[in-house]
């Protein structure tokens, strides 16, 4: 018998708390509301241990399995507090993050404490945090108090007994979201963290506020990295501890646009993320003696997303992309890692490997394996064996084979501009003409694309027979900064005609019925939606507005992004400050040329697109004569989190887009 058949058994013996999936014959909105059973999966560095955050009751735990054995504990956070991230700090120890929710909101949002347990869960408790000590602060540098939120830069694999962590002071959290002591925000500090007793050693602090920190394969830091308040991306670099730092690369002297990604394995080089304007992000190769940066890869679609690593975490043996689906390059052939990956990726055809842990000699290893229509499955490979061997899904409920594909598209904007995005046909329907079509457009709407990937929202619409078209309109992350930037200040402008041109290409190839098209989208894409059908009134026969901004007005007045002088400074970038074109480009301002029937969707604790918005968009549709249907969740936020609200809504926006361009409307419309 293969002595790792038995692994899936065992675990889910550990995890016994979780509820069995029963066999359905359809997928009903529920399924597509549940959360992911299985978030994430990790091996220790001897890869003796696997660490596994899933659902149990309800709740995020955190599990923690001996796999010679299969003898394990699940580690939980008090109250209604879950677990957020984790990661192996040592052989036999994990630090991991906590959520909690704040005030009425539904889902959990990190506290930016660090907890740290033993890897048979002893000696579990908090290493650093507000509630450090029972004291209700962190006792920082000299013993000193204060609140802050941290983050793991290394976890120092080499050194058992230490953690090198980001620390950023705050002065307190509301509703989940950090303020910043200062409105112009903070210089935040690298520090080594004693993972048994919490005592801290400032390692340096940054001459960047709020940046990101990367180090080398030692552990010592030598970036400082990320976008100023003035929204320039700037890197600073020191050659070692108790060196002076200086700056390397600013955007706003030649707009380009840099990030440190990881050190090579022999230490003497850094590969960058560089954008320097035409075209994706490629992958460049910095020499750290002689200062030399050359490009060592460029996509010709899409830019590089990030690197695989070698199994000790350090270097890089291939780059990750997303032309269309995923795609992987290697850069050392040669490495075992490298090896396995190719090998892997030709075990599993048509769905997309990534290697999600290993152990440092490389002897056990876990990937992922996920496509369009499956939400993906953990696995385990022990080099010994050369076998691999599937641990859990993270949706195991959802058969792949009653998916629908997601297939991607690429089609040209009215000023010729190159678009991509994914069109989704109902499974069995591919070949069929006319559908009916949902334009769903996603938020953001920088530094955030559609992707080829499992999406709940996707699959339901399709199962109920819509095709969904999404586009990377202009503006959308990943094809680079000129990309990027032909959005800025285009709100209701080319973005929106973006979309438009998608929509009528659709139509144009005959997938649409050009009578049945409705557009839904969340954040920015509720506010693409409304000003979509009042743009285009004769186009859309339907719009849903989910947690979007309505009144661009508002977005320098309410809400969390211009509470700092960065998110202020952000606004005037993107939005521009003309007030009166602020207005004109508003749907609030126009909702008289609106011929849809509208939804509208709102989470009472909203901080970043607050109700006001909705409320005024409602208002504004009252006066025009338009009723729009409203869907309000007291205790939701930006996007709604708890189960059953998130069926209730794929339920009720279900219903809307029957009675509208589905069957039902089709009846209705024949009498």
């Amino acid at each position: 018998m293969n002595p790792l058949r038995g692994l899936s058994c065992a675990l889910f013996a550990v995890l016994a708390m979780l509820a069995s999936v029963p066999a359905v014959a359809a997928p009903t909105a529920a399924d597509f509301a549940r959360h992911e059973q299985f978030r994430d999966a990790k091996l220790s560095p001897r890869g003796d241990y696997i660490a596994a955050s899933a659902v149990i009751d309800g709740h995020v735990a955190l599990s923690l399995i001996r796999l010679s054995d299969m003898k394990g504990v699940n580690v939980r956070a008090r109250d209604s507090r879950e677990i957020v991230d984790f990661w192996w700090v040592s052989p036999d120890r994990v630090m991991y993050t906590i959520g909690e929710r704040f005030g009425a909101l539904e889902a959990p949002s990190s506290t930016g404490e660090l907890y740290a347990v033993d890897a048979d869960g002893g000696s579990d408790g908090i290493v650093f945090g507000s509630r450090m000590g029972g004291q209700g602060a962190s006792h920082i540098r000299h013993g000193t108090s204060r609140f802050a939120i941290a983050d793991l830069i290394d976890p120092l694999l080499d050194d058992p007994r230490h953690a090198l962590i980001a620390i950023y002071p705050v002065n307190g959290v509301r509703q989940g979201y950090s303020m910043n002591s200062a409105a112009s925000g903070v210089f935040p500090e690298a520090a080594l963290l004693d993972l048994r007793n919490g005592a801290t050693k400032t390692v340096t602090i940054s001459p960047l506020r709020d940046a990101s920190f990367a180090a080398d394969n030692h552990g010592v830091v030598r970036f400082a990295y990320g976008a100023d308040v003035d929204q320039a991306r700037k890197v600073w670099y020191r050659g070692g501890d108790g060196q002076d730092w200086t700056l390397l690369f600013d955007e706003s002297k030649d707009g380009h646009r840099y990030t440190p990604l990881a050190f090579d394995r022999k230490g003497e080089a850094v590969y960058f993320r560089c954008d320097d304007g035409h075209g994706p992000a490629g992958l460049c190769v910095w020499n750290v003696a002689t200062r030399k940066l050359d490009t060592l890869w460029r996509g010709e679609v899409a830019g590089v997303e990030s690197l695989v690593p070698y199994f000790d975490g350090h270097g890089a043996i291939a780059l990750r992309s997303m032309p269309d689906r995923y795609a992987t390059t290697l850069i050392d052939r040669d490495a075992p890692g490298a090896k396995l990956l190719a090998a892997l990726m030709q075990q599993f055809p048509g769905e997309d490997v990534c290697i999600t842990s290993s152990a440092l000699d490389g002897s056990r290893v876990t990937f992922f394996v996920s496509s369009d229509r499956d939400p993906g499955q953990f696995f385990l490979y022990d080099a010994t064996t050369r076998k691999a061997t599937a641990l859990f899904a993270r949706r195991p409920w959802i058969k792949p084979d009653e998916m629908a594909v997601m297939e991607p598209i690429a089609l040209k904007a009215r000023d010729g501009l190159a678009l991509h995005g994914y069109l989704t046909r109902p499974r069995g329907k591919e070949d069929v003409k006319n559908l009916p079509l949902v334009v769903y457009v996603h938020g953001g709407p920088y530094f955030v694309r559609d992707a080829w990937d499992f999406d709940p929202g996707v699959q339901f619409l399709a199962s109920r027979g819509y095709a969904v078209l999404q586009v990377n309109f202009r503006g959308s992350g990943g094809y680079g900064q000129a990309f990027e930037q032909k959005g800025y200040r285009q709100w209701g402008g080319a973005m929106q005609d973006d979309v438009t041109d998608a929509t009528r290409w659709a139509i144009a190839q005959g997938i649409a019925d050009p009578k049945r098209v409705c557009i839904y989208g969340a954040s920015y894409g509720g506010y693409a939606a409304l000003e979509g059908a009042e743009k285009e009134p004769g186009l859309y026969r339907c719009a849903i507005g989910y947690v979007g901004v309505y009144d661009l007005r508002l977005m320098y007045t309410r809400g969390d992004v211009p509470q700092h002088t960065s998110g202020e400074n952000y606004l005037k970038r993107v939005l521009g400050e003309d007030e009166d074109e602020l207005w004109e480009r508003s749907p609030v301002a126009h909702a008289d040329r609106i011929q849809a029937k509208v939804m509208l969707v709102v989470g009472g604790q909203d901080w970043r697109a607050p109700p006001v918005q909705s409320d005024a968009m409602r208002s504004a549709l009252t006066r025009a004569h338009i009723e729009p249907e409203w869907l309000y969740q007291r205790t939701e936020g930006h996007g709604f989190y708890d189960e059953k609200h998130v069926e209730d809504l794929l339920t009720r926006v279900g219903a809307f887009l029957d009675a509208n361009i589905g069957a039902h409307a089709d009846a209705v419309a024949s009498h």
